[in-house]
């Protein structure tokens, strides 16, 4: 079962309890955020996408961004195809819906795109279309074993402050 890889991963930092599941759906942002009481962009979703090779590349971006083909290009050097729904269970171990860079099947390249850096922590899942956890994006990185900070997503341009679920604002970058 893909949660408990993930719970398992979380093991070495004593995280493991702090992987939420729930009773609601959170395959989706917008049922993620409305399950966990956020914003939609609060959610980390997880990208997976054709790499050069066998293995696959994972992008974990904010909940409002989306790719810019563009951008992918420029800083992958190929072009941006997503994985089909089978090639990314076989990838990553989990299915649609619950995809997280945590507790993979395969050891695969993780970036974290730049559209999260505006808020403290988010909400990526954790393995299961029910589950997330709520890190810091310096536990985001370490926890995820991210190789760097990228930008190759658009649509989530700071329109001044957002609000936080705690009703604080923050600074964009």
């Amino acid at each position: 079962m893909s949660i408990e890889s993930v719970k398992s991963h979380f093991k070495q930092w004593n995280r493991e309890g702090d992987v939420k599941e729930f009773e609601t759906s959170s395959a989706t942002v917008i049922e993620a955020a409305e399950t966990i009481g956020v914003i939609p962009a609060r959610i980390a979703k997880t990208l997976s996408f054709k790499g050069e090779g066998e293995h696959a590349i994972l992008v974990v971006a904010a909940g409002d961004a989306k790719v810019d083909n563009k951008k992918f290009r420029q800083t992958f050097g190929f072009k941006a195809r997503m994985l089909s729904p089978d090639e990314v269970l076989a990838q990553t171990g989990h299915a649609i819906g619950g995809v997280c860079p945590f507790g993979l099947a395969n050891d695969l390249a993780v970036f974290l795109d730049v559209s999260m850096k505006r808020f403290e922590s988010l909400f990526p899942a954790c393995g299961s279309s029910n589950s997330a956890i709520e890190l810091t994006l310096a536990e985001l990185f370490e926890y995820s074993g991210a190789k760097d900070w990228v930008d190759v997503c658009k649509g989530w341009e700071e329109k001044g402050n957002v609000e936080t679920a705690a009703g604080n604002a923050v600074d964009g970058i």
